[in-house]
């Protein structure tokens, strides 16, 4: 047993039962995070051959679109190395073969890669300017044309993410507003 090992969490999504050992100091630790569990619940994949999960955690979200989109190649990131040793025992737990786990400050690991699909539950304390680049303008950057990006946001940053998405002239679409959160797409044109 890992010594940093705090509990399992049992979560039910689409007919599945996933399980997922959390490491104490990790995020959200006592659940599901319930942004995460809104944004799982509200992406609607358009059958993606590559998927990012960027701020991984302990990977619920891109172990979950790992088993949903058999078809696609997940990579998860992030910053956090026991995160990402937590994600690399989820993986397992959880029988997914079509899934990588990297430490990585943002994008930095995966610069070289381009995704249909890309999920982010967005850290609310970074910073507004880290956010608008780490977490919105890198990871579009990173999008495949006709490519998506989902996130969640916790409401104070209803603020920030639409003015970014003008700013920048971003196809962005508010999907579902739930108690404290807001899931956004932004799609990457085609042409």
């Amino acid at each position: 047993m890992d010594v940093y090992f705090k509990k399992e969490i049992t979560y039910p999504f689409a007919g599945e039962k996933y399980i997922f050992d959390v490491g104490n100091t990790l995020f959200s630790t006592f659940d599901i995070d319930r942004g995460t569990d809104i944004l799982i619940r509200a992406i609607t994949p358009s059958n993606p051959k590559s998927i990012l999960d960027i701020g991984c955690g302990y990977g619920p979200l891109g172990i979950i679109l790992a088993k949903t989109n058999p078809q696609a190649k997940v990579t998860m990131v992030d910053r956090d190395l026991l995160a990402v040793r937590y994600t690399n025992y989820n993986i397992v737990k959880n029988n997914v073969a079509n899934v990588t786990a990297l430490g990585s400050l943002g994008i930095e690991a995966i610069k070289d890669k381009m995704f249909d699909l890309i999920v982010s539950n967005i850290p609310a304390k970074l910073g507004d300017d880290a956010i608008e680049q780490e977490f919105i303008l890198e990871p579009y950057g990173q999008l495949n044309p006709g490519g998506e990006y989902w996130i969640v946001v916790v409401s104070a940053l209803n603020r920030l993410i639409p003015r970014i998405a003008r700013e920048h002239h971003l196809d962005m679409k508010e999907i579902k507003k739930r108690r404290g959160h807001t899931v956004y797409r932004i799609k990457k044109s085609v042409g």
